[in-house]
């Protein structure tokens, strides 16, 4: 990923951060330092907190990227997969019905999420709800569009 700019951010963009992770995820961040990272080859902006590569815009919308939501684990907005959905989450794949064991209820299509696996609650990757929390587990279907996972570029980023 080629850096395009590079900036520390002003106090109310961070408190605008702070508080939208906050409402959302039930997250709160702790850093001295916040930067914002702007790609020539992609659409997302990067934000690292004292170096490190914790929130990713996703069309404009600050959320955690995979390694954020495992420093600063959320309480809201997760899915909940099973061990046979691990390998294909990890890769980037698309979440469908039957690998979800549970989704918080307050999830509405559109919503960012984390999706994490059932054993250990690690995070494996970040995606768009495409249905309601309470309608993600069942038979079939794809209820949740990857955006970012374990492996991809921006989880290998660093600076």
């Amino acid at each position: 990923m080629q850096v395009k700019s590079r900036h520390h951010l002003r106090s109310d963009a961070v408190d605008d951060i702070e508080e939208s992770l906050a409402t959302t995820l039930g997250v709160t961040l702790d850093g001295d330092s916040y930067e914002r990272v702007e790609f020539a080859d992609a659409e997302r902006d990067l934000v690292l907190v004292d170096g490190d590569p914790v929130v990713c815009y996703f069309d404009d919308e600050p959320f955690l990227t995979v390694r954020g939501a495992n420093d600063f684990p959320p309480e809201s907005h997760v899915v909940t997969v099973d061990t046979g959905a691990i390998s294909f989450v990890s890769d980037g794949a698309d979440v469908m019905r039957p690998g979800i064991t549970e989704a918080d209820a307050d999830i509405e299509p559109g919503d960012l999420v984390a999706i994490a696996e059932e054993n250990h609650g690690k995070v494996l990757a970040v995606g768009r709800a495409m249905a309601d929390g309470g309608e993600m587990v069942g038979e079939s279907g794809k209820v949740v569009e990857s955006l970012h996972h374990v492996g991809d570029d921006l989880y290998e980023f660093s600076i």
